[in-house]
């Protein structure tokens, strides 16, 4: 991942984790007062719908009132109900005075329970009338010729020549009716009788019901519910365009967020690549710069060794050469394996099994001519086998046995390096000196890159070991004390 992007990707989470934060915050108390304040609406309109059921039920009780005024004077109505006789005037009167009040519904039953006079339908004389009926107001189911009815009544009571008649009148509770309580659009109002349920065209969220006494053919029937619904659609469709609008809102800002982020790391990436791209290749220079030298130390401990020769025995010379090529030609060979995976930038270990003693023996060679510093080896036969690059293994051993000889800073010492083959699946390898030591301090920093505590030490050879050990899947360790020496361990797992 570039810099580039990864400055991208921090100012699109520093900007866009707040945004969102505040966005889902803001949407949800928009959500919540939005369905507080609807359900608030469809409250009062509820309430109004309630308040004209009660005015409905006032007004009819009215007109009952002056009906029964009207009754009470009217001399042929009492003649004709107490003493019999002009029998069509009673029958016809309460559908002249139906009309006259503007009710639906008229009923004047006697103090036995019998209609006397029927407005909405003639030939319920005598018949029983559909009580009881209570004082407030009710729902009865009224026959007629064409067929049953619901209204909603009131009724009152009148006496004549000391009989008590009951006025039971209302108005028609139909289609009509309800469309005229449910004034808004957005509520549905229905009646519900007993036994019975919202139909599914009606159904919805009930923000209030009204329940009234029902009675059909002289039975009190129950309570019959005036239902006021309101369809859950109009509010989710109303959340829907909330929601809408906001992911639309929160898209163009988190756009603009992202083209300011893009611009923004454009205009910073640029320096600071130019300045990482200097950094890398610089530690890169530095890495191939050190893995020369240790290829070219050998080479020049041999020629020195050769022209030591040449002065003090030249005669031997020939012998001493033959006795040396090898370790020229190793070091030449390591040379031109570097150069080659150093083209290829990061080679792929070839790992295959190997005799870490071998490889030991063959990279002694190549420090051969320290003559201040002792080495000593401990290496012991039948030695499991390593998975490992041998070349790897190789640097690894060359770079810790060099850092032993350095230690001793050109004074008289011993390094020792030493093989065992564990009972746990692991071949361990050490590398110890008697040098100065190190610190706890210099100990924790031994394997950062480019930290050294050598006149002109790159600071990379600790570094390339531990990486190169943990490429192999081994493990490594450092023991140290000062004035003590130094032991490096290598843990590698047999194959």
């Amino acid at each position: 991942m570039t810099f580039r992007t990864r400055l991208l990707a921090g100012f699109g989470v520093v900007v866009l984790v707040p945004l969102a934060v505040f966005g889902l915050g803001i949407r949800r108390e928009m959500s919540g007062r939005l369905a507080a304040e609807y359900e608030r609406r469809v409250g009062a309109l509820a309430d109004v719908i309630r308040a004209d059921v009660t005015r409905q039920s006032d007004a009819i009780a009215a007109r009952l009132a002056a009906l029964k005024g009207a009754l009470a004077a009217d001399n042929r109505f009492r003649v004709a109900a107490i003493q019999g006789g002009d029998r069509p005037y009673v029958l016809d009167y309460a559908g002249d005075a139906m009309r006259l009040a503007g009710l639906d519904f008229l009923q004047i039953v006697d103090d036995d329970g019998h209609i006397v006079s029927s407005g909405h339908f003639r030939n319920e004389y005598d018949r029983p009338a559909a009580l009881p009926v209570p004082a407030g107001p009710a729902l009865v189911r009224a026959g007629t010729a064409e067929g049953p009815f619901l209204a909603l009544v009131r009724t009152d009571s009148v006496r004549l020549g000391g009989r008590r008649f009951t006025l039971v009148g209302g108005t028609r509770v139909d289609s009509l009716f309800l469309s005229r309580l449910a004034r808004d659009p957005e509520l549905a109002v229905a009646v519900v009788l007993p036994g019975d349920s919202l139909t599914p065209d009606s159904s919805g969220a009930v923000v209030a019901e009204l329940p009234l006494p029902y009675v059909e053919s002289g039975d009190a029937g129950g309570t019959a519910r005036i239902v006021v619904t309101h369809p859950q659609s109009l509010l989710a469709a109303l959340r829907r365009n909330v929601n809408l609008w906001f992911a639309v809102a929160v898209l163009v800002t988190a756009l603009a967020a992202v083209l300011m982020a893009g611009w923004l790391s454009t205009r910073l990436s640029r320096p600071m690549t130019e300045l990482e791209r200097r950094v890398v290749m610089g530690d890169l220079a530095r890495q191939v710069n050190h893995d020369i030298k240790n290829g070219l130390a050998p080479l020049r401990n041999v020629f020195r060794h050769f022209a030591q020769v040449a002065q003090g025995e030249p005669t031997t010379l020939a012998k001493v050469f033959a006795e040396r090529q090898s370790t020229v030609e190793s070091s030449i060979g390591y040379l031109e394996t570097l150069a080659a995976n150093y083209a290829r930038i990061y080679p792929q270990a070839n790992e295959r099994p190997t005799d870490v003693n071998a490889v030991v023996r063959e990279a002694l060679r190549r420090v051969a001519g320290a003559d201040h510093a002792e080495l000593r080896t401990e290496l012991p036969d039948r030695l499991p086998l390593v998975r490992v690059d041998a070349l790897a293994l190789r640097r690894v051993i060359e770079n810790l046995l060099g850092n032993a000889v350095d230690s001793l800073h050109g004074k008289p010492g011993t390094v020792t390096i030493a093989t065992e083959g564990g009972g746990n699946g692991l071949v361990r390898l050490s590398v110890s000196d008697t040098g100065h030591g190190m610190t706890k301090a210099e100990v924790d920093r031994a394997f950062d890159d480019f930290y050294t505590t050598k006149p002109g030490g790159t600071g990379l050879g600790l570094s390339i070991v531990r990486r190169l050990v943990l490429d192999a899947h081994g493990t490594l360790k450092v023991e140290s004390e000062p004035g003590k020496g130094t032991r490096f361990i290598v843990e590698l797992p047999t194959a």
